[in-house]
């Protein structure tokens, strides 16, 4: 139990140290209203954590600090000039609705951050997809001024991007603060995988479902640019790095992990190519949760068949296989029988042996033959 509580926050530090890069980078291009606002969520979600561990009778404890790299995620999916009204509500609303009314963290049905997401799209989502161009920095309680499009709606509806490779790899577009910085995300995607705090499956299936369905029905002109530009928008690296790829949401096997995130990347997909919706993949991955709960329990099942046949398999070595049977032999000593004092039979035996001898008078010592012959001379 100790040894799972250090690498779960072990896998918080990784996580939340690719977090602060990204942060670190959204301030290069939107300046200090980013930072700003990952430190309103990030203390929103500690609060709610907080009275909602109280009221469930709960003590707050080191591995509770993983709300606040869900904070992180959730700012980081949001424009840089986002109303800090909506993102703490949003922080509150993944910390209580979306994982602690279910039990907390032990319990974790779908991922807060992805869940938060769908919130506040549902209820804001004009101010969730209007973002300003990047190098443009807006005050702290300055109202932001000149919102755009993101590149990932241009791409989705017209099939084009008008940015460099090098401003792509870079983030230098307009989107989200923290999932266009697009080389800084490849470098995440790596070393969380080699250090797996990441499920390797779920990320490799969602990027391998993505660029499947990209080259074969291409929104953009060419495949090519199709599969590339599919991959750097709609947030997919971001979605498959810190929602798909979540541990505590995915499969725990590779290989059931792995479809897991393909079929999110395919019904993603479907989604932008038919009706052109901004970041898709977060939302079919929040739908996609019964799939993940289905798939977990079948993996218990599996689980507990293994343990049974091992243990199986253990009794029958320690019990000896059974033999052929002894037939018992005849004539066997019972208690009821008296068997013969040795002493005594050898002492009759003497007895019997001694009778059969003839007696025979031995010759006296004082008379000598010799001497009697001589008298009658």
């Amino acid at each position: 139990m100790l040894k799972k509580a250090r690498k779960e926050r072990i896998v918080w530090l990784d996580l939340m140290i690719t977090l602060v890069t990204l942060e670190l980078m959204s301030y290069f291009y939107y300046g200090m209203r980013t930072v700003v606002l990952g430190g309103v969520c990030v203390a929103f979600s500690l609060a709610a954590e907080l009275a909602s561990l109280r009221l469930m009778h709960r003590k707050f404890s080191a591995d509770d600090l993983t709300c606040t790299s869900d904070a992180l995620i959730i700012a980081l999916m949001m424009p840089a000039v986002m109303d800090y009204r909506i993102a703490a509500i949003a922080s509150v609303f993944a910390v209580v609705a979306a994982k602690n009314i279910f039990g907390g963290r032990q319990n974790m049905i779908f991922s807060p951050a992805a869940a938060a997401y769908v919130f506040v799209l549902t209820s804001w989502g004009r101010k969730l997809l209007m973002y300003t161009a990047p190098h443009v920095k807006t005050g702290i309680f300055d109202d932001p001024e000149g919102l755009t499009g993101s590149a990932s709606y241009i791409y989705n509806t017209t099939g084009k991007m008008d940015y460099t490779d090098f401003e792509i790899l870079l983030g230098n577009f307009t989107g989200p603060a923290g999932a266009v910085s697009i080389l800084l995300l490849v470098i995440a995607a790596v070393m969380l995988m080699l250090r797996r705090d990441i499920s390797a499956g779920a990320f490799i299936g969602s990027v391998a479902g993505t660029v499947l369905f990209a080259a074969v029905t291409p929104i953009a002109g060419t495949r090519s640019d199709s599969v590339k530009y599919t991959l750097v928008t709609n947030m997919v690296l971001f979605a498959s790095i810190y929602i798909v790829a979540d541990r505590r949401i995915a499969p725990k096997r590779d290989y059931f992990a792995f479809f897991y995130g393909f079929f999110i990347a395919v019904f993603a997909y479907i989604l932008v190519l038919t009706t052109a919706k901004e970041n898709a993949v977060v939302i079919v991955a929040v739908l996609f949760t019964p799939a993940a709960l289905a798939i977990k329990n079948l993996e218990k099942k599996i689980d507990l068949a293994y343990a049974e046949s091992l243990e199986n398999e253990a009794q029958a070595v320690q019990e000896p296989a059974p033999g052929p049977e002894v037939p018992e032999e005849k004539g066997e000593l019972t208690d009821d029988v008296e068997l013969p004092d040795p002493e005594e039979t050898v002492s009759e035996m003497i007895e019997e042996l001694t009778a059969e001898v003839p007696e025979t008078e031995l010759p006296s010592t004082d008379e000598v033959p010799g001497e009697e012959a001589e008298e009658d001379e």
